[in-house]
């Protein structure tokens, strides 16, 4: 979603460009912001075209001067100048002292005011941070500037409770329990040594030695000894475990092998390669017996008991489909429902932001298949389109979040962080300080928090029925109902990828 720029009451700084023909030495920018309505200005509006506005500003010399004139003597109060004790130097040298280096401040001081003051009285909400164009300043006569930007629309909303939206629901069933059960019986399997003379097969661990070399020369990170390779579990180059299939303890096998052409060390990608492989000792896993003492072992009373706990899993990850389909329809429908003319600078930003994160992708080969299936041409049609959805939704959700007056608590941040360590089992406390010494983590939290708090106040308010599904209906994107031009966006793209995953992984993750 997209962060507005709420204003307050406080002001804000505003980005000043200057012209070519205004004088180098005052060109710095940047200062302390104060709201101020002694000074004389003349605002004249040049556009009102829609969103955009401009405005021509001229602030009076007399009062610029005075400004610079009050800075200096603020500052000779305190400083000491040769042959003369603090405050008593003589106005004169104090201003050939300071006057310079206070210009730049008071200008930015008497800009930042003037703009504050133009947006108060005529109650204008920018969408982003004004453009400043200094246009004239000299000693002894006016100054002018120019000052662009795009207000925020204005959004008037319907009520809420005219919205239906039907919830897909599903039952877990119970080959799904008994899946995760296999998952887990899995994952607690003895493995031992094999001490029969036989070869290795899919599944097995075998401990290797081993030593990679390129056109005949060793590699760095291609050695190991000792090391536990279980046959089918994808740890290798594509094609090394394959090789050793069929292989005996005490067997030594050159294993050829390929690197492949995205490889993280590109000194290595889409080389041939040759380990030579010494096969120490052959290992097989031991099913265990599922049953309450297995269920003890996994902290529960019975088998009943952990089943339960299981079942109780799985219903929470399809409890979490069931919202991500929900939250679509919501926004499917909000995006149908209203139309409205959105800042062109929100749209650009958004779109930059989605961009970079294609082009991220794209270096590490990691774009859908969708997305490799497509033009880059219409690609980035597809993406401008995704900006403006995102720009909208992300003004019309701001706009009931702030009717219904919801805000962020400590609370919500706390149980944010939760969610965020329950990603990581086993390294929660690491996630936990990162987000306390991080105070800029904290804050990239707080926008989808408020998103989320937001769309549970519009449930809450629509109407919601239940609608009980198969899984496949459920984890079945391909016949969400959107409207143009949604259809294809990224954001739906993202959701079909996270409910596949979530489809092959429910019964395993919940184990």
């Amino acid at each position: 979603m997209v962060d507005t720029l709420d204003l307050g009451s406080s002001g804000f700084a505003v980005r000043v460009r200057v012209s070519p023909s205004a004088p180098t030495d005052r060109k710095r920018l940047a200062g302390l912001i104060f709201f101020s309505k002694e000074m004389s200005m003349n605002v004249k509006e040049l556009k009102s075209d829609g969103l955009k506005k401009a405005f021509q500003v001229t602030i009076k010399s007399s009062d610029f001067e005075s400004k610079v004139d009050a800075k200096v003597t603020t500052l000779g109060k305190t400083t000491k100048l040769p042959g003369f004790r603090p405050g008593k130097a003589p106005k004169a040298m104090l201003m050939q002292k300071f006057r310079p280096s206070v210009l730049g401040e008071v200008l930015d001081e008497m800009i930042n005011a003037s703009v504050n003051e133009i947006l108060t009285s005529k109650k204008l909400v920018p969408a982003m941070t004004p453009d400043i164009k200094l246009d004239k300043f000299e000693d002894g006569k006016d100054i002018g500037f120019e000052m662009t930007f795009e207000v925020l629309p204005e959004i008037k909303f319907g009520d809420l409770k005219t919205l239906k939206l039907e919830k897909p629901v599903a039952e877990v069933p119970q080959e799904e329990i008994d899946k995760a059960m296999k998952f887990l019986a899995q994952s607690r399997r003895n493995v031992v040594k094999v001490e029969t003379d036989r070869a290795a097969k899919k599944g097995d661990t075998v401990v290797i030695d081993f030593v990679g070399s390129v056109d005949g020369v060793e590699f760095q990170g291609g050695k190991g000894e000792n090391y536990p390779l279980e046959l089918g579990s994808g740890s290798f180059i594509p094609g090394f475990e394959d090789q050793l299939i069929g292989k005996k303890a005490g067997d030594k096998v050159d294993v050829k092998v390929k690197f492949p052409d995205n490889y993280h060390a590109k000194d290595l990608a889409g080389k041939d390669s040759v380990f030579a492989v010494e096969i120490k000792e052959l290992r097989e896993a031991k099913d265990v017996e599922i049953n309450d003492e297995f269920a003890k072992s996994m902290g529960e009373d019975s088998l009943e008991k952990l089943k339960e706990t299981i079942k109780s899993r799985i219903q929470n990850d399809y409890e979490a489909v069931s919202r991500m389909k929900l939250k679509r329809q919501l926004l499917d429908n909000l995006d149908k429902e209203y139309h409205f003319d959105v800042p062109q600078g929100l749209v650009d930003a958004e779109y930059k932001a989605i961009i970079d994160q294609y082009n991220n992708a794209k270096k590490y080969n990691q774009l859908d298949e969708e997305e490799k299936a497509k033009s880059e041409d219409k690609l980035m049609e597809e993406y401008k389109e995704i900006a403006v959805r995102r720009v909208k939704l992300g003004l019309l959700l701001s706009e009931i979040g702030k009717s219904a007056k919801i805000t962020i608590t400590p609370e919500d941040i706390n149980k944010a962080i939760m969610n965020e360590a329950k990603k990581y089992p086993g390294q929660e406390k690491a996630v936990f300080d990162f987000y306390l010494k991080n105070k800029q983590a904290i804050e990239s939290l707080k926008a989808p928090v408020m998103e989320e708090k937001i769309v549970d106040y519009i449930f809450g308010q629509a109407s919601v029925s239940e609608k009980n599904v198969s899984i496949e209906e459920l984890y079945n994107f391909s016949d969400a109902k959107v409207s143009k031009p949604t259809k294809t966006t990224k954001a739906k793209a993202e959701t079909k990828s996270e409910a596949k995953s979530a489809k092959t992984k429910t019964a395993k993750k919940s184990a």
